[in-house]
């Protein structure tokens, strides 16, 4: 092994001088000399080097491995231990809530109240199906301190036909309503300028009962694919039993046009309402009351999405059609809406001005105010301008809110106001103050309104919400409108079968006139007072299927007037029950 290390030593030296021959000049001469070496070449540590081959290794000196033998002695151990076998934790899952297509509700209570409910519908195959609906509300009256009868029914029925397919979906159905109230809201001074005797008897002659039928067909389309998005129309029959007749036609097609990527959404109303009644108020018409109004519009607009804005621009176009009074007219209304996410989905800020112009009907109002007097004129509304700006958002996951502020302009409004009337045995029997005329104004209403929803769970939640109002009208008052409404309703599921809510409101004050022309001096807008009014309802689901109610009206037991000479119902109580099922 020396003498080898020796050799390396020797080639690495000529390595080393046959490279710096190579590393001088190509014809540089640095002549001969002879070297004597005196001393042999030493290596130090620092000159050497890791082998890398693997070496050979000469095993002949190594010993033979010894060979170990071992056994194992296995000694059986008493042991009392026995191990459980493990399971696998399972997650426990809420039973899913079996959906009913049909249902019946029962439900009676004091001053002879009962509401019955009845809604059945039935697949015919796999993509149409048959529905039907029947109501019915009524109340026996018993209201204190009122002089004539004051029961009340409501009763309708509906059938419709539907079918659902890929392309497109429609629906048709007939109904049937009939309505009987009571004009029983005289004024608290009447017939104080008569003798007692006489005044019994002209309350005594008077029979306030009064009832509207009503004849509807109508149906609805719409379109998954194609130009046409959705078509609506319906014919309505109204009647009263004074001789009074309305039919009202409306077909309100809607489509969507594409023009260089942007789509047109259009709006089409053709609206059309004509009726007669046989007498105005005084009873001096020689002809019955004929009215025949028609609404022609079209509202074109187009949505532009530009990251956190979106911006309607649109205008109404309409075209009103008196045939009776010769009273045509155009319209141009504005359509702009605009929002912008400030932060996200919890602050979007959102502003417009919107108009149109609304068909007035006899059957609209009535649903409104049933105690009016077959002697009405009729006119549209032009809702010339809306202007309002508002936020919305959340406060939370579980809480939205909604702010908003607008300023209205009214042409033409339709007010409600007490008749004047006169203590005569020839009246009408609702010409005794006992009911309500149509008065037309133009009114400006500022408003303000406030809007929040909590979930605080799925258990409970909570709303309330409140309207403000100032209005500035031609006439002396705007009559019956409330300048404060105010709202909340809390629901509560308090166990799986028991549920509860709460619901209260509050109306502000309104403005009312009538005079008794009998009476020399002439009549004073008088101030309806404000109203607070709270409902309750308390459930227990006994089954999937069967529920039972209690529900309290009026809790407080207050005979508040909704109108002027009408006051409501007191406490009232109404118990009953719910059935689903499945045919």
């Amino acid at each position: 092994m020396k003498i080898k290390c020796q050799n390396k030593t020797i080639i690495l030296l000529l390595l080393f001088v046959v490279q710096l021959s190579f590393a001088q000049k190509k014809n540089e001469s640095i002549g001969t000399e002879t070297v004597n070496v005196v001393k042999p070449y030493s290596p130090t540590i620092s000159d050497a080097f890791k082998v890398k081959e693997t070496p050979s290794l000469d095993d002949s000196g190594n010993q033979p491995k010894e060979t170990i033998k071992y056994s194992i002695l296995s000694v059986p151990v008493a042991s009392t231990f026995t191990p459980s076998k493990g399971n696998a934790a399972g997650v426990e899952k809420s039973k899913k809530e079996r959906l009913f297509s049909n249902y019946a509700t029962l439900g009676v209570g004091n001053y002879g109240t009962l509401n019955a409910e009845l809604f059945v519908t039935q697949d015919l195959g796999n993509n149409d199906y048959l529905a039907g609906m029947f109501r019915h509300h009524s109340s026996q009256g018993g209201i204190k301190d009122v002089n004539l009868n004051d029961e009340f029914y409501d009763t309708a029925l509906n059938v419709g036909y539907g079918v659902n397919n890929r392309d497109m979906s429609w629906a048709i159905d007939l109904g049937y309503q009939n309505q009987l109230y009571n004009w029983y809201g005289l004024p608290t001074d009447f017939g104080m300028t008569l003798p007692p005797e006489t005044q019994e008897d002209l309350i005594r002659g008077i029979n306030p009962n009064h009832s509207y039928n009503t004849i509807s067909l109508g149906g609805n389309i719409e379109f998954n694919e194609g130009i046409f998005n959705k078509i609506d129309t319906r014919f309505t029959h109204f009647s009263d039993s004074f001789s009074s007749s309305e039919n009202r036609f409306y077909l309100k097609p809607s489509f969507k046009v594409d023009v260089m990527d942007q789509s047109i959404n259009t709006n089409i109303i053709l609206d059309h309402v004509s009726g007669s009644f046989e007498n105005n108020y005084a009873r001096d018409n020689t002809e019955p009351l004929k009215y025949s109004l028609t609404n022609f519009g079209i509202e074109p607009s187009f949505v532009v999405h530009e990251n956190d804005w979106t911006l309607e621009l649109g205008a109404g176009l309409y075209y009103g059609l008196d045939s009776e009074n010769s009273g045509n007219k155009f319209y141009i209304y504005p359509k702009v809406n605009a929002s912008y996410k400030l932060v996200g989905d919890l602050m979007i800020f959102y502003t417009g001005v919107n108009g149109s112009l609304n068909q007035n009907s006899y059957a609209d109002f009535v649903t409104q105010n049933p105690f009016l007097s077959p002697t009405l004129n009729m006119r549209p509304t032009s809702n010339q301008y809306n202007v309002f700006a508002g936020l919305k958002g959340k406060l939370a996951n579980n809480i939205n809110y909604n702010l908003t502020g607008s300023y209205l302009n009214e042409k033409d409004k339709a007010l409600f106001k007490s008749n004047d009337y006169t203590e005569n045995f020839d009246n009408q029997n609702y010409a005794f103050g006992n009911s309500f005329g149509v008065v037309y104004d133009d009114v400006r209403t500022l408003r303000f309104y406030a809007e929040l929803k909590a979930d605080f769970s799925k258990s409970v939640s909570f709303g309330i919400n409140g309207t403000f109002n100032s209005y500035k009208q031609d006439g002396l008052e705007a009559w019956n409108l409330p300048s404060m409404k105010l709202s909340s309703n809390l629901d509560v599921n308090i166990t799986k079968q028991w549920y509860a809510g709460l619901n209260v409101f509050f109306v502000g004050e309104r403005k009312d006139m009538q005079t008794n022309l009998d009476v020399a001096t002439l009549g004073v807008p008088v101030t309806l007072k404000s109203y607070f009014d709270a409902n309750a309802h308390l459930g227990y689901k006994y089954s999937e299927r069967l529920t039972f109610f209690l529900k309290l009206n009026n809790i407080g037991n207050q005979a508040y007037e909704r109108w002027l000479n009408y006051p409501v119902q007191g406490f009232q109580v109404l118990v009953g029950g719910n059935y689903k099922f499945d045919f």
